[in-house]
């Protein structure tokens, strides 16, 4: 199983990106030996910048269920419009924010 290189964002589908290794059920919520999606960095953080580990175990678990979510969307036509070599720099949603107080 491959952790990192270059290749294609699943998510994204962009070219010559920087991949890292995400579990669709995160491992926090039993997913240690499930079903992993290989995706950029900027797609990876973003994931976990907008939702917490057990909503994306609920109802954000395969690669169909995050492109279809509005948020998640939104952002897949902005980052496809991105360089593969481009520093994305990201933020935590504020609705995540509130949620740790």
């Amino acid at each position: 199983m491959m952790k990192s290189g270059r290749g294609i964002c699943e998510l994204c589908l962009r070219e010559g990106v920087r991949l890292t290794e995400h579990h669709l059920i995160p491992k926090e919520e039993g997913g240690t030996f499930l079903e992993t999606a290989l995706l950029c960095s900027p797609c990876h953080r973003q994931i976990h910048n907008l939702y917490s580990n057990q909503e994306i175990a609920l109802r954000l678990g395969t690669i169909e269920r995050l492109r279809e979510d509005n948020k998640i969307r939104k952002f897949l036509k902005w980052i496809r419009r991105q360089p593969a070599t481009a520093g994305v720099k990201m933020k935590k949603s504020n609705d995540r924010k509130r949620r740790r107080k």
